[in-house]
């Protein structure tokens, strides 16, 4: 599938502010089950020069600063595409099981999370624990905007019985570590034919690591495997390690965030 990804940020800010430095994960991976096309980003004010590295990760890393006053800031973000069902047998490294093993700040691994999984763990592979695992969580949660923060931990959640597509993802991560299995963040994009003419969100789901298949991606909020109507951002142990911007400035001024995203078949 030929996918065309808008992704339109704006920062606003209550009083002039400097020296604002930004960090974007907002270029798609070229991975298996996916192929980059093409890749623009445009800021306001213009002539920003943006440098791109590649993080421990694996994810294409922005950065860029303003040191001149000012008010608003905005990036866009325009990608094109080319996806098919995700399969990857690479293996991970041992520090990578290490990492998508260990419990992080909001994939927690605690009595919550294991009583979770003592619940609704099965035997079998990897794979068939995972889904079963992913299932649980469907059961468990509904979704539900504005109940969560992006600094909501798995335990909250669990605790509170609702979310949105990232609580779901790092409850899944935290069961999936408590039960054995390497489990990683993926942050990106859903598109949906029936939302096509609609603005859209970003979209979080789960890849788990089976030794017979390797990384199996699951969308704990719609219940299934990674089709080719997703788009994949970044891959981290959570979604500190993934945010699609982030960075700091100077100024008294508040800021508020607005994002506007368009997913639709190129």
């Amino acid at each position: 599938m030929w996918l065309r990804v808008e992704h339109t940020t704006t920062f606003t800010y209550s009083a002039p502010i400097v020296e604002a430095y930004t960090e974007l994960r907002l270029r798609p991976l070229d991975v298996d089950g996916q192929r980059r096309a093409s890749f623009r980003l445009q800021t306001e004010p213009a002539g920003v020069r943006v440098h791109e590295f590649v993080d421990h990760l694996g994810n294409g890393v922005g950065h860029f600063d303003i040191l001149e006053p000012h008010e608003q800031l905005t990036v866009t973000a325009t990608s094109e595409v080319i996806t098919s069902p995700f399969l990857s047998t690479a293996q991970p490294s041992p520090l990578e099981f290490y990492d998508y093993l260990q419990p992080t700040e909001y994939a927690v691994l605690d009595e919550h999370v294991r009583a979770f999984v003592a619940g609704a763990a099965i035997d079998g592979t990897n794979a068939e624990r995972a889904t079963a695992l992913m299932q649980a969580v469907r059961e468990t949660l509904v979704y539900e905007k504005g109940a969560t923060s992006v600094q909501t931990p798995s335990p909250e959640v669990l605790r509170l019985g609702r979310g949105v597509c990232q609580d779901f993802a790092h409850v899944l991560i935290s069961a999936c570590r408590a039960d054995g299995i390497p489990a990683r963040y993926v942050s990106g994009y859903l598109y949906d034919d029936a939302l096509a003419d609609e603005h859209g969100a970003s979209h979080a789901w789960v890849d788990v690591y089976d030794p017979d298949r390797g990384w199996i991606s699951l969308d704990p909020t719609h219940g299934g495997e990674q089709t080719e109507s997703y788009v994949r951002l970044a891959v981290g142990r959570d979604y500190a390690d993934v945010p699609p911007t982030r960075g700091v400035f100077k100024g008294t001024g508040e800021e508020t965030l607005s994002v506007r995203v368009n997913v639709s078949a190129a």
